[in-house]
Order: structure tokens, then C-alpha cells, then sequence
């Protein structure tokens, strides 16, 4: 069975962990498309060129240990607005959303980009507030130097660059359902997604 599930969002708003949540309940693939992007600016701030950095990507480029680290954030939200390197990731992409068994994709522009035509979207979002403490929470326990203003500042920057973008904004499709994780803990906003993933799956066209 080929079954899509889109999951886009801003960063700290929950959809990772609500995607990787879904995939595992209906036993779907899972890929973090941002995951793409760190990696390419992984490599870039290691010296390589965007473009090229993308074109040669490998698998093991996403298993890299600093790939959630605030530096690399910052550097895959500049690569992500240049066009070139979207084209080089878009089909890597839809291979993956059309694969057998079902996959979930979460990122910024899957329902809208990626995957117009998935079987469900929804678009994961939280308060400016909520997502930075999360954020901060996370790059604490991590042993990261920051303080909740910078972290805060750089959401900010990061949510402004991504949804004024050009090339494949991040913007909810008009037919995604909207998940605020503001008041829910994960479990309530998981069980939430799973709920509407569920629905579409057991229509008619989809059974079998």
C-alpha cells in the first residue's frame, strides 16, 4: 500500500517527534527532511559549496552527530533558500513519499511542495513562547551555552527566513489540518495526529 502523510511545521513545535510517533503506530517510513538540509549545512560549514553539497549527499551524511547543534540549524536554514538546492533534494524526496508500506515526511513544505497530493497533511505548530523553551530545554540538556533570549532570537530568524522565502515557503496547505501543541503534552498531541492519520486510512479507497 502507498499512503503519504505530510507533517510541516516550525522548528520546536513537536512535528519530529510527532512523525517518527505516527510512522511507528502504522508501521510507515519515516524521514526527517530537515535532516536533508542540516546535512548540507553541515557540509557547508565545513567549506563545501551548497549546490554541490546537496548533489552528493549520502546516507551517511545524516547520521552525522552535529546535526542538531544551533550552528547547524542556522546554516540549513540559509541553504534552504536557495533554489538550487531544493531542486537537487526534491526528488530524493518523492522517492521516499512513494515508496510501498506508507511513509510520514516532516518538514517545512511537504504538503505544499513535496507531497501536494499526500493522503494527509498536517501542520504542526506552537506558540513563539512554547518552542523556545522546548528548544532551550533541549539544547540544555545537551550541554549547550545559550541562553533562552539567543534561542528565542533565533527561532525568530529562522521561522522569518523560512516562511519568507521565495522558493518553497513554509506555509500551512489549505487542506492540512492544524495541530497547536501549545497546552498538549506529546502524548495528547500524538494521539491527536494518529487520530486523523487513522480516519483516512480506514476510508474505503484506502483499505486492502
Amino acid at each position: 500500500m502507498k499512503f503519504t502523510v505530510a507533517i510541516d511545521g516550525p522548528a520546536a513545535a513537536g512535528k519530529g517527534t510527532i512523525s517518527k510517533g505516527v510512522a511507528a503506530h502504522f508501521g510507515f517510513a519515516h524521514l526527517d527532511t530537515g535532516l536533508l538540509y542540516r546535512a548540507v549545512g553541515a557540509r557547508v560549514l565545513g567549506g563545501a559549496d551548497p549546490v554541490g553539497a546537496a548533489q552528493n549527499l549520502t546516507p551517511d551524511d545524516l547520521r552525522g552527530d552535529n546535526l542538531r547543534s544551533a550552528d547547524v540549524a542556522q546554516a540549513a536554514s540559509q541553504v534552504a533558500v536557495i533554489p538550487d538546492v531544493r531542486a537537487a533534494l526534491l526528488m530524493f524526496q518523492r522517492r521516499f513519499a512513494g515508496r510501498d508500506g506508507g511513509a510520514v515526511l516532516d518538514g517545512r513544505d511537504i504538503g505544499t511542495v513535496i507531497c501536494p497530493d499526500a493522503d494527509v497533511k498536517l501542520f504542526v505548530t506552537a506558540s513563539d513562547q512554547v518552542r523556545a523553551q522546548r528548544r532551550f530545554d533541549e539544547l540544555l540538556a545537551k550541554g549547550a551555552d545559550i541562553t533562552l533570549t539567543q534561542v528565542g532570537a533565533d527561532l525568530t530568524a529562522r521561522d522569518a527566513r523560512d516562511a519568507g522565502r521565495e522558493n518553497a515557503p513554509m506555509k500551512q496547505a489549505s487542506d492540512a489540518v492544524l495541530l497547536d501543541t501549545s497546552d498538549m503534552t506529546i502524548e495528547a498531541a500524538l494521539a491527536a495526529a494518529i487520530a486523523v492519520v487513522q480516519r483516512a486510512v480506514s476510508l474505503p479507497e484506502n483499505q486492502g
